[in-house]
């Protein structure tokens, strides 16, 4: 996913973050309604640090500020930071960006997704979370995203204590995995009722597990997808073909047909699906296809179905499904230069993908998705939740994206439900003190009627054209440099389709990949200001 010009967008970004004239220009003007705010205030920030121009690409935006910042007073246990105030006019407003994984550092989109045209609008942090993600010290030890989010809160709070923040709007936005990360963040600062500190006003979720991810956002659709994106995918036809009657053998296509339905006729079965298990060897579809892909294209990129050889190489140490790293070269965060300007600690070893469990439930393999967490998929209950209580969430998926798929989202979509989940205690204790959790199967079941905001998933059909007006920003120094000047200032016109029900914005994709910040940079543009309510359709 990395482009040789990655240095080109760090230089984008802010240049600013405390004081009266950190604020620039900004591409995109406030709404009137917009509140002002002369500054994000200091309190005793004398501890943190701010970009030093040591590195052999130097950071311009000098004034940002990274840091560690303990989830609680009496714990050695911290979360690492980056902060980027809002470039143009001030606002009373904090949107927060969470990669997934989960163990994802949220470097990746610090690096290559979030730059100067996207993500002006608003204050952002973005968080390696939880504890033991990129530079986040501690050893993991949690078994649910209740605790997860805990302290994430707990965080949080000593981090608008730090710059003096209150009163703000806050906005919770990710990607990926983070689609489980948001909704129960969101939820447990609603669980504060405090809307000095925690005005929850949106929540922006992109290509997002939400739903039983591994079996109805991956299983069940992957076929049909490879069907139509084969042509740029080249599977065999007699290959195809044998996966096309078991995607109807095994009951995908009947789900698909049944369920995926405006509006639909019910829940959906509740399904534990082990791609592992010798009795599901048969129906593990998207596992089969994956593996087969990388004999048609060694360079196969699930995250981007398009992308060809030659691999090109990510200076921040992941490419595609690959550790790759080049020899005689390091992943840029984890170089000396790099940590003495962001102030890690020199010892750190930090890796995109982290290489140990960030949850730990039967060692990193528990709960309906064996990922170490045993918390209720996000369309139980925290998910629905956040609807209701700000009617600002968004949720798209790039078409492009095989491993989080479109109508996989909108299966999960259309099976959402608001089903109150076990109370178990939010844990401020040693995990040994946690009481017995459900098991996985009760986890995937949904135990009441209740439905979101009165109904069961959406109602009629997403058929709005999104057409995006802006024209081509990122490039046109390149174009002007080619003696090609104003040949980019044509609009985008038709990116997807979106639709809203009921303070739910869906957003499809057309060209979106799973990273939808970096391969569609206006549109993504759009869907932000939206959630942080400059426009209320699109």
């Amino acid at each position: 996913m990395q482009r040789l010009p990655v240095f080109l967008w760090l230089a984008y970004l802010s240049t600013g973050v405390l004081g009266k004239n950190f604020h620039q220009h900004n591409l995109q003007k406030r709404s009137r309604h917009v509140e002002r705010r002369a500054s994000v205030s200091s309190n005793d920030t004398s501890s943190f640090r701010y970009y030093s121009n040591s590195t052999e690409r130097p950071f311009r935006h000098r004034r940002d500020v990274r840091w560690l910042i303990s989830i609680d007073n009496g714990s050695t246990d911290s979360l690492f930071f980056i902060f980027q105030p809002t470039i143009g006019e001030p606002v009373d407003e904090i949107t927060i960006y969470l990669n997934g994984g989960p163990g994802w550092s949220s470097f990746e989109s610090f690096f290559q997704e979030i730059g100067r045209f996207t993500w002006q609008p608003g204050t952002m942090p973005r968080v390696d979370q939880p504890i033991g993600t990129g530079y986040s010290p501690g050893k993991p030890t949690a078994t649910t995203l209740e605790q997860t989010s805990t302290d994430f809160v707990n965080f949080f709070q000593n981090f608008e204590k730090t710059f003096g923040i209150s009163d703000y709007k806050i906005y919770v936005t990710g990607e990926s995995y983070a689609g489980r990360y948001i909704p129960y963040i969101a939820s447990a600062m609603l669980d504060k009722n405090d809307t000095t500190l925690f005005n929850v006003s949106g929540a922006l979720l992109y290509d997002p597990c939400i739903g039983n991810w591994d079996f109805t956002q991956q299983e069940v659709p992957v076929v049909p997808f490879v069907r139509e994106n084969n042509n740029v995918m080249g599977f065999n036809e007699s290959f195809l073909s044998h996966l096309e009657t078991l995607h109807e053998s095994c009951g995908y296509a009947d789900i698909i047909s049944t369920y995926l339905t405006y509006p639909p006729p019910g829940n959906q079965p509740a399904v534990f699906f082990n791609s592992s298990s010798p009795s599901n060897s048969s129906c593990a579809l998207w596992e089969a296809l994956d593996h087969s892909a990388f004999a048609y294209n060694p360079c196969f990129d699930v995250y981007d179905v398009t992308a060809q050889c030659p691999l090109l190489w990510d200076v921040l140490g992941h490419r595609t499904q690959f550790d790759y790293i080049p020899e005689g070269t390091i992943p840029y965060p984890n170089r000396s230069d790099v940590k003495a300007a962001l102030h890690v600690p020199e010892d750190t070893n930090w890796y995109l993908d982290q290489h140990f469990n960030v949850y730990v439930a039967d060692d990193g393999s528990g709960g309906p998705e064996m990922a170490g967490e045993t918390s209720l998929d996000p369309i139980q209950y925290t998910l629905p939740r956040v609807i209701e209580a700000t009617n600002r969430v968004l949720v798209s998926n790039g078409d492009l994206d095989m491993i989080i798929l479109t109508n996989g989202t909108l299966l999960a979509i259309q099976n959402m439900v608001w089903t109150p989940p076990p109370r178990h205690p939010l844990i401020q204790a040693k995990p040994s003190h946690v009481q017995p959790l459900p098991t996985a199967a009760s986890l995937l079941t949904p135990q009441n009627p209740q439905t979101w905001n009165d109904n069961l998933g959406f109602q009629s059909a997403p058929n709005q054209s999104l057409v995006i007006q802006t024209p081509d920003l990122e490039y046109e120094a390149v174009f002007a440099a080619s003696h090609q000047k104003g040949r980019d200032l044509q609009p985008q016109g038709t990116v997807g389709q979106w639709h809203y029900e009921r303070g739910l914005m869906w957003v499809q994709s057309y060209q979106g990949t799973h990273t939808q910040p970096e391969s569609q940079p206006r549109a993504a543009l759009e869907h932000l200001r939206w959630v942080l309510g400059r426009v209320d359709s699109f």
